[in-house]
């Protein structure tokens, strides 16, 4: 018989306001677009990340938008490694930790923009913290989602998810 030791803890995500395959409430929802929502980013918490993590990066995104490439809600880059949580509405209120930035969306503002599907459709939105090797992504100024994506992706240790739904 082969032993091996215990394995590492599992990158998990979890949120006091989004849950997995639950409707978004309205605090999620776009202000905007038909949409008239409160626009408020989620509260995130994460634990278990592997030890050599040096920052995360966390993302929303809907592959069900009608684009052809989907639609980037929220994307946020080198936060700090000793962050495990950030708070519901952390966007709207300017209070990222440490020298994390927030990239424009797909809306086309900085910061988190909600779900607003187009209406009788069904959404996903996945909301994702990425575990990464550096402290901090190189980007330009600017950068599109794609290339954030790409970057987050290249520099990954390991990621955790939850995925939401939302129609109107």
């Amino acid at each position: 018989m082969i032993t091996s030791p215990a394995s590492a803890q599992e990158f998990n995500l979890t949120s006091t306001t989004v849950s997995e395959g639950e409707k978004l409430t309205n605090a999620h929802v776009f202000a905007g677009f038909g949409c008239e929502g409160e626009n408020q980013s989620p509260q995130l918490s994460w634990t278990g990340a592997p030890e050599e993590t040096k920052s995360f990066a966390i993302n929303v995104y809907d592959p069900d938008a009608p684009t052809g490439s989907g639609w980037w809600h929220w994307n946020v880059v080198n936060i700090p490694a000793s962050t495990n949580s950030i708070s519901q509405n952390v966007s709207i209120n300017d209070d990222l930790p440490g020298e994390a930035i927030e990239i424009r969306n797909d809306y086309g503002t900085i910061g988190f923009g909600g779900a607003c599907p187009p209406p009788g459709e069904v959404h996903r939105y996945i909301f994702t913290v990425y575990a990464l090797s550096t402290e901090r992504l190189e980007l330009p100024e600017n950068p599109s989602n794609a290339l954030v994506g790409f970057m987050t992706r290249a520099n990954m240790l390991d990621s955790a998810s939850i995925t939401a739904v939302y129609h109107r």
